[in-house]
């Protein structure tokens, strides 16, 4: 498959002959780094990270603060292909979500699959008030429950704080901003996953069913919100197994890394 890259993508490990691309969104605040890394454990698929303006490479470029708005501008500049899959968590998953449904509207090939992990569905009630406004005390202690560690960090580095708060900030506005409207359900399959230790609920997964005819299947693994890092290899066979489903024939589970 012919594949022109943009600045919105990033990838470590390039697999021309690969039959399948996953793209993967990141978290708030998250950088694609940790999930091209993928790549190591996932052969024959090319892995690519979905880099927002604001973050990482593209840290000097202003940020997006509505979803809508940043969906249009990224299916504008990247051709995700014909054979692909979408990875989101947190905040990712909604944008995948999103990016999938304006793919469908414009008639553009659409996701063989929809990985959406730790996201409640949304068309739920918001879950936190808004904090995108508070100073910058009153946003380290909001994100603590969720963030951990990495507040502590950011409390001691006034550099690090300068260099990842903007995003966090403008993250936390697309999802406080975030108008849900009611649409048919995509044709593709929908896995959803999340930590068995996270503060959402299993309903809360579970309602994304309402927004995909294809199978759905709902996984829990030990772990809070960022249950993935401890369980990458349990979450990567979850996706290997739904792309094999998907008619991915270079892709093999027994290939898949422990």
């Amino acid at each position: 498959m012919t594949f022109n890259p943009s600045p919105w993508l990033a990838c470590r490990l390039r697999r021309p002959e690969a039959g399948m691309r996953l793209f993967c969104f990141p978290h708030s605040g998250g950088s694609v780094g940790e999930y091209v890394r993928w790549a190591d454990l996932i052969p024959d698929i090319e892995v690519w990270g979905v880099q927002l303006p604001g973050r990482g490479s593209r840290a000097e470029e202003a940020p997006f603060t509505r979803i809508r708005e940043l969906v249009d501008a990224l299916v504008a500049a990247v051709d995700f292909g014909t054979r692909f899959a979408f990875f989101g968590h947190s905040l990712g998953a909604l944008v995948a979500f999103e990016t999938a449904q304006r793919l469908k509207e414009l008639g553009r090939a659409m996701p063989d699959a929809l990985f959406l992990s730790a996201a409640p569905a949304p068309q739920l009630p918001p879950r936190a008030i808004p904090s995108s406004h508070l100073d910058e005390a009153g946003l380290l202690t909001a994100l603590e429950p969720t963030y951990g560690e990495l507040i502590q960090e950011l409390r001691e580095d006034a550099e690090l704080r300068e260099l990842l708060l903007p995003g966090l900030r403008a993250d936390l506005s697309l999802v406080e901003s975030y108008p849900y409207e009611a649409r048919a359900p995509l044709p593709c399959a929908m896995t959803v996953t999340g930590g068995a230790q996270d503060d959402l609920t299993r309903e809360e997964l579970e309602a994304w069913r309402v927004h995909t005819t294809g199978p759905f299947e709902l996984h829990l693994l030990p772990g809070g919100h960022f249950y993935l890092r401890e369980q990458k290899a349990a979450l990567l066979r979850i996706l290997g197994e739904t792309l094999l489903r998907s008619r991915s024939p270079t892709v093999s589970t027994k290939d898949l890394k422990p």
